[in-house]
């Protein structure tokens, strides 16, 4: 059969297709991303289970002038292709190629760049504005699944839309989950109240005890059709909507391109907000996706007719592993640990302490300003909360971090994974700032292993600590290191010597520390000496190590996968002006540029972070003092 997929140039020519040719185009579709996404990982799962309504919405809808929204983006897949992407598709994610986000200096088709979720409703309402302002007349479109609705930012854009009254279509995708499954009252209402079922019951209920009464049974019946909109308004799907402003349809089969176009055409002729409810299959079309979408949601490349993921087996236990291990195990000592996550359970390696510690452990949903007031709340109450969270996401509680935990100085422990460069997923969830915006706050410990031990030592550390306390680590393996049988505890603010030297002191923190080491020792094979400490405090710094070091080698190097702006390099310079030390000093880090995405590799050597990068520009800044210190003599 010739491949309509294949064939289609423009997404306006599925308007005079047939059922037949879009039953075939879809199929056609799912095939195409399962096979790309096989060969370069990618949001599988979630991607799959929208093919249909991503059709329709570029049906009904010209996105050439219309404007659409897609909260968080891993679904955007189906559009890329519709919208001329697909040729570029073997790229998804790869350095240099598209994006597995939308992003707008990618194609005229999308509108906004997504990447952290409950924004598009806040989004398309400022489109919306904008829109009548200006005397415009096209149409404004947020795509949001049910799991963004967790979060409060998604209310309160519905709140102002509702009071606005603003002509604009939030499409809900309801397929029971975010990345793992959806959990609290919000989401049972989803599951349950919005499947119509209750008032569908009574409805029918009703209609037939009045049809069994002689004579006047259909005079009652039209009676009840009557005042069916005063039912709804106690039993229909969405009265919560309803209650807020919008004009609730649904739920909508997401998989009947036929009811989906038809019912869109409706919704784009209601002047106010919208809201049309989507029932879809989260990895509709793979079996293996559909029976676990949690662990298909974001994949590494994987063999296709076994769902075996590819590529080599990691030769030490990832920094995320070694976390939940050591979190089961800490617990079991200390009744008083609780663990929290925001919608991220394997995510962050907390399931083994969820099944072990069920009455402990607390997913909050996609509510990361929520996890963390909460924990403040049991913090205040004698408990010990650990909170797991992206370092990227951590971002969207900045203002709960300082005045509901560290103001009153809490013993809330942040565990921030996904700290410094993490691949694939690019600009939106590298963990690139968390050390220079922690390191203001007030009362805050901040941490950085740099390897599996010191997590498990700091995590110990943290755990017996009656402030509060932030441990950074990265999204990888381990450094191999046999675990050590006993956890303990670190003085606060004390760094340690890795190798010695005295051309020039390196500091490094993090990821950074055994990288500097194995540099270290190539510069000492072409006659540099240069000593090695690992900060492993970047709050509080070692103030007398760092200047003791400073006052014997001379040269100061600081090396950190964070910021530069306000990073550690840029403590250990303050501490120098405090002390009224001048040193020649190279500080090496991000620098203020956006990292896009690619491989952790490919993204470091751009950034000049490799261990072969390093080796030069260090060498280069020590031989160039050198020769200035030469010139003074």
């Amino acid at each position: 059969m010739d491949s309509i997929l294949n064939r289609l140039s423009s997404p306006r020519e599925l308007e005079a297709m047939t059922t037949d040719e879009i039953q075939q185009l879809a199929k056609e579709i799912r095939a195409f991303i399962i096979e790309s996404v096989s060969h370069t990982g990618g949001h599988l799962a979630s991607s799959l289970g929208v093919v249909e309504i991503t059709m329709a919405l570029h049906t009904v809808f010209d996105f050439t002038k219309d404007r659409i929204i897609w909260d968080v983006g891993h679904q955007a897949y189906t559009h890329k292709i519709l919208t001329g992407r697909m040729k570029d598709f073997h790229t998804l994610r790869q350095y240099g190629g598209i994006s597995g986000f939308p992003k707008i200096t990618e194609s005229s088709y999308d509108h906004f760049n997504t990447g952290h979720s409950s924004t598009s409703i806040s989004a398309a309402l400022g489109m919306a504005v904008s829109r009548d302002l200006a005397g415009q007349d096209h149409e404004v479109i947020a795509f949001i699944g049910d799991g963004s609705l967790t979060a409060g930012l998604a209310f309160e854009a519905m709140n102002q839309a509702g009071h606005l009254k603003k002509k604009m279509i939030v499409i809900l995708n309801d397929n029971e989950m975010s990345i793992s499954h959806n959990v609290g009252a919000l989401s049972g209402y989803l599951n349950q109240i919005l499947s119509g079922k209750l008032y569908n019951r009574m409805r029918d209920h009703v209609e037939v005890v009045l049809k069994s009464v002689p004579g006047i049974g259909n005079s009652f019946i039209k009676l009840a059709k009557a005042i069916e909109d005063t039912l709804k308004r106690l039993f229909v799907p969405g009265m919560l909507f309803e209650e807020l402003g919008f004009h609730f349809v649904g739920p909508v089969d997401g998989h009947d391109y036929g009811k989906l176009v038809t019912t869109l055409q409706k919704a784009r002729k209601i002047d106010g907000p919208v809201m049309v409810h989507v029932k879809t299959v989260k990895g509709k079309g793979y079996k293996y996706a559909e029976k676990s979408p949690d662990k298909w949601h974001g994949v590494s490349p994987f063999e296709i007719s076994t769902g075996r993921i590819l590529g080599p087996l990691p030769k030490a236990p990832s920094y995320t592993a070694v976390f939940g291990e050591t979190m089961a195990r800490l617990a079991e000592q200390n009744p008083k640990i609780i663990a929290i996550t925001a919608a991220m359970p394997s995510g962050t390696g907390l399931e083994k302490f969820g099944k072990q510690f069920p009455k402990r452990f607390f997913d909050v949903g996609i509510a990361e300003q929520h996890a963390v007031t909460f924990a403040a709340g049991m913090a205040i109450s004698g408990k010990k909360p650990f909170v797991a969270i992206y370092s990227t996401f951590l971002q969207r509680a900045y203002d709960q971090v300082i005045h509901d935990v560290c103001l009153m100085n809490l013993p809330v422990v942040f565990c921030l994974d996904r700290a410094g460069v993490v691949g694939a997923d690019g600009e939106t969830h590298h963990g690139l700032f968390d050390l220079s915006f922690l390191r203001p706050i007030p009362n805050l410990i901040v941490m950085t292993p740099a390897d599996e031990n010191e997590l498990r030592h700091m995590l110990f550390t943290a755990s017996r600590l009656s402030m509060p306390a932030a441990i950074r680590y990265p999204r990888s393996s381990g450094e191999g290191l046999p675990p050590d049988e006993t956890l303990q505890e670190i003085p606060i603010g004390k760094s340690r010597t890795l190798q010695e030297g005295e051309d020039a002191v390196l500091l490094a923190v993090g990821s950074m520390a055994w990288k500097a080491v194995r540099v270290s020792k190539r510069l000492a094979s072409e006659g540099f000496s240069v000593k090695v400490i690992d900060a492993r405090f970047v709050k509080p710094l070692d103030e007398t190590a760092i200047l003791n070091a400073v006052k014997n080698c001379g040269l100061i190097i600081t090396c950190e996968e964070n910021a530069l702006a306000g990073g550690f390099g840029s403590a250990v310079l303050e501490l120098l002006e405090q002390n009224r030390v001048l040193a020649p000093t190279l500080r090496i880090g991000i620098p203020d540029t956006i990292v896009h995405h690619g491989t952790q590799s490919e993204l470091l050597d751009e950034l000049c972070l490799t261990e072969a990068h390093l080796f030069y520009r260090i060498r280069e800044f020590i031989t160039e003092n050198r020769t200035i210190r030469k010139h003074k003599n």
